[in-house]
């Protein structure tokens, strides 16, 4: 797991709050029930700062976002570099 997805999953952890849950990349967050439609926007913002990258919310499904290890990949597939200013 790179520190970025590590990130990731601490933070769905804090964002989660359900003590004693354990989580990876692969646990699935929005079929098992544990990441609702309105925590999505939330991960998703979360991912673009992670990845630097601008990530169009009409690319990306739920399915998309199932998953740590899915959101790294939907942010590589769909994700534009940021401009930087």
């Amino acid at each position: 797991m790179t520190g970025e997805e590590q990130q990731m999953v601490a933070y769905i952890v804090e964002l989660i709050r359900k003590p004693g849950l354990a989580l990876d990349e692969n646990t699935r967050l929005v079929s098992s029930g544990l990441i609702d439609s309105m925590a999505l926007v939330d991960l998703l913002l979360k991912l673009e700062d992670l990845t630097h990258m601008r990530i169009p919310a009409g690319k990306v499904s739920p399915k998309d976002m199932d998953s740590v290890a899915l959101m790294f990949d939907t942010a590589q597939r769909v994700g534009k570099p940021r401009n930087r200013k």
